[in-house]
């Protein structure tokens, strides 16, 4: 079994936050457009690993893309927002729930 530093990787950048990625593992991400079972590309590629050589950006990797499956789009565990002033008879609750999107990692390419 590979260690840890020998596993290919590549850290990912959308929807405002970065992600450590992996072949083969799923991941939920910020929504994104596409259909379940659809191909997305992500080119902002950070940081690449493939095992044995480390990439890094300035401030992303040229021509490095991360290739990946829609597995499914949802919504994740309701949150509860409440404000409340005391002593001035305002109280508001408020619930959310985030969209995402769950992706499958298929193939890093670092270029």
């Amino acid at each position: 079994m590979p260690t840890k530093s020998e596993m290919s990787y590549a850290i990912i950048r959308t929807g405002g936050r970065q992600f450590r990625v992996e072949p083969g593992k799923k991941y939920r991400l910020p929504s994104l457009v596409g259909e379940p079972g659809g191909k997305i590309e992500f080119t902002d590629v950070l940081l690449g690993n493939d095992g044995k050589n480390v990439k890094t950006g300035v401030p992303t990797i040229a021509k490095a893309k991360v290739v990946a499956e829609i597995v499914r789009h949802g919504r994740g565990d309701k949150i509860v927002v409440f404000k409340m002033k005391r002593r001035k008879n305002y109280a508001k609750k408020q619930g959310h729930r985030q969209g995402f999107t769950e992706v499958k990692i298929n193939d890093i390419h670092l270029g």
